[in-house]
């Protein structure tokens, strides 16, 4: 599972059992940490999760700022109530590259709007299986 974790949204990925490729899931729309927390268990139980993928907004010059503290912090929570591992990769300019990719893929006909959190979380998830080494 692939999170792309903001202020008011988290966007969720999956990778098929295969871990090959990964896929925009859903959208959890912040409310409070823990009910953001239940929902991620929740999706991360239903789909059978082996381990949690999240993107870490590492400014440009790789040190952590605000929004990186709020991610480690999120995550240190998650990880207490989830016996899942928790991998942090940098996703820098993650959500800037979705909306480029998604902004190229979608034409007037197109009715059904693909929100770029869950897209960006693909992108963080399928970075990671890209660069897994393979068995």
């Amino acid at each position: 599972m692939g999170l792309d974790i903001g202020d008011k949204r988290i966007g969720v990925a999956l990778s098929d059992p295969g871990e090959i490729l990964a896929s925009p899931l859903t959208i959890i729309e912040r409310t409070d940490e823990t009910e953001d927390i239940e929902k991620i268990v929740s999706l991360a139980t239903k789909h059978q999760v082996s381990q949690i993928v999240v993107g870490l907004p590492l400014s440009l010059s790789g040190s952590i700022g605000e929004q990186a503290e709020k991610v480690h912090i999120f995550v240190n929570h998650l990880t207490r109530h989830t016996g899942i591992p928790v991998i942090l990769r940098d996703e820098r300019l993650t959500t800037v590259w979705a909306k480029r990719l998604l902004k190229d893929a979608r034409t007037k006909k197109t009715k059904e709007k693909i929100r770029d959190d869950a897209f960006a979380a693909a992108l963080i998830l399928q970075g990671y299986l890209d660069e897994k080494p393979r068995d």
